[in-house]
């Protein structure tokens, strides 16, 4: 049975437009799983304390019959691909992928939280999930 997946997309370094294209095209290559649509994409001040740049954030609908922790790991997996590597919380990144919501989902495992904890705090994933939910009612 296939669920709805929405993935967080986020970029503040290098042709951040570019990686956020590059992390699309990757999205639509994982098996079991289909890109339903993109929101709009917006420039966001960083999280956290360290000084860094603006990124730019994007949300997508994938339909997945994938469970949560495998679409993670593909998730990171296209991440490693765009040259990501996790160093400290917070820090700058090529590209930062995140499910925010999975169906109806609830659960917290050591690696996966749904829903996304920052999606209540996350104005701008607030607007992105809502302009989603919008455009699937508006297809349905």
């Amino acid at each position: 049975m296939s669920e709805l997946a929405f993935v967080a997309l986020g970029s503040n370094l290098g042709d951040r437009r570019a990686h956020l294209a590059q992390a699309r095209a990757g999205l639509t290559l994982i098996g079991e799983s289909r890109l339903v649509c993109a929101g709009s994409v917006e420039e966001t001040a960083p999280l956290g304390a360290m000084a860094q740049g603006a990124f730019l954030n994007q949300m997508v609908v994938l339909e997945t019959t994938l469970e949560p922790p495998s679409l993670l790991s593909h998730l990171q997996r296209i991440e490693r691909s765009m040259g990501r590597v996790r160093s400290a919380r917070w820090a700058a990144r090529i590209i930062d992928l995140d499910i925010v919501v999975f169906g109806r989902r609830v659960m917290t495992t050591p690696t996966l939280t749904l829903p996304h904890p920052g999606l209540a705090e996350r104005t701008f994933w607030q607007r992105e999930h809502a302009e989603l939910t919008q455009m699937l009612a508006q297809a349905a």
